[in-house]
């Protein structure tokens, strides 16, 4: 596949060797990092309808729901920096708790999705416009179980659904993009209720933001940084909300 897959320029490192391999190889992979880039290095965002049906904010201050599309990386790094999210946590869904390590789901045997947890307050932002941010910006909702370099059903397009209006608007916005034909290709992002998340490891958390020069970052996710701002200048926060902050915060 075009692009810089995360195996190809070694995006995997063991937990114990992260801080040293990243501070010493950092100059090095973002000096050789361009040789992957190609037209296709990071996904097309575009502009799409907002959703027809969206949830109504409940008396609550916070509601979750889980995304996947693709590596967990760009996805978490993007919704960090949205406005009205609370937190943005990596992890594994749709597989048992036993295969939920790193290691495993990468086989693309164990039913899970590189995933991230949302936490956001739908009085600043509703869900519905969380999912028209996830299909313009963070993946593209047609390519079948890959997103640009990577591929495996790890790396499917899936929502998790936290509750049944959840899944309903999902739905119906899946209907609507498809029907309006938004995109060249039918959309087939799948709705997955009723799964359980798991925390990925420390050290995918917050990767995006602690390691901005890493190659793949810059050649993937990076660009959907920006094409947020470009989007959605609105819902844009220059300072992300950290799992690491959040962590010290508690």
């Amino acid at each position: 596949m075009n692009g810089a897959s995360r195996d190809t320029i070694r995006r995997r490192l063991p937990r114990v060797a992260r801080p040293v391999a990243f501070a010493a190889g950092a100059v090095l992979l973002a000096g050789v990092a361009f040789q992957f880039i190609s037209s296709a290095s990071a996904e097309d965002a575009r502009v799409i309808p907002a959703p027809a049906v969206d949830e109504k904010p409940g008396s609550g201050g916070t509601e979750t729901t889980v995304l996947a599309g693709g590596c967990f990386w760009g996805v978490q790094g993007v919704f960090q920096h949205v406005n009205g999210v609370i937190s943005a946590t990596s992890g594994y869904t749709g597989g048992n708790k036993n295969a939920a390590h790193y290691e495993m789901v990468s086989t693309g045997d164990t039913g899970h999705a590189e995933s991230v947890r949302i936490v956001f307050d739908p009085h600043k932002i509703s869900y519905g416009h969380l999912l028209q941010i996830y299909f313009s910006v963070v993946h593209d909702p047609t390519e079948l179980n890959y997103q640009g370099p990577d591929s495996g059903t790890q790396y499917r397009s899936a929502i998790f659904p936290t509750n049944a209006e959840q899944a309903n608007v999902a739905k119906a916005y899946i209907d609507q993009l498809n029907h309006a034909k938004v995109f060249d290709a039918a959309v087939v992002t799948k709705i997955e209720p009723a799964r359980q998340f798991y925390a990925a490891e420390d050290y995918h958390q917050d990767f995006l933001t602690t390691h901005p020069n890493y190659p793949y970052i810059v050649i993937n996710d990076l660009p959907k940084i920006k094409n947020l701002q470009r989007i959605f200048p609105k819902d844009y926060r220059a300072d992300p909300v950290l799992v690491e902050a959040n962590a010290s915060a508690n």
